[in-house]
């Protein structure tokens, strides 16, 4: 191995890398953003995002959520506001499809 060859630790990530991608809701009401996907959109630096969903052929925009990350991998998840899961219906376990992940710099607006 020489110097310049990365080493890597721990599990292989899905293998997604590109939109439109189908993942299953979580128990805490999260969708993973995988590693490889992150990486391929250059999301690595970016807190916030608009993301554009699919569930039971409804087109959902969810704007400004949170990108959340854990310390030691590339890997993102976001939580799906309770207005949209009650609105739609989408409970844990549930299929959602992935259409567009658009990066926002700024935070959302405060609510007054």
């Amino acid at each position: 191995m020489t110097f310049t060859e990365e080493i890597k630790v721990g599990r292989k990530g899905l293998p997604v890398n590109e939109l439109p991608y189908t993942i299953k809701v979580y128990i805490n009401n999260q969708v993973l953003v995988p590693a490889n996907l992150v990486r391929s959109l250059g999301l690595d630096k970016v807190k916030y995002v608009s993301v554009i969903m699919e569930y039971n052929g409804y087109k959902i925009e969810v704007d400004n959520v949170k990108l959340l990350r854990t310390r030691h991998t590339a890997s993102r998840q976001f939580t799906i506001p309770k207005e949209i899961r009650e609105k739609y219906g989408i409970r844990p376990f549930d299929n959602v499809t992935i259409h567009m992940i658009i990066p926002r710099q700024a935070p959302p607006p405060l609510k007054n």
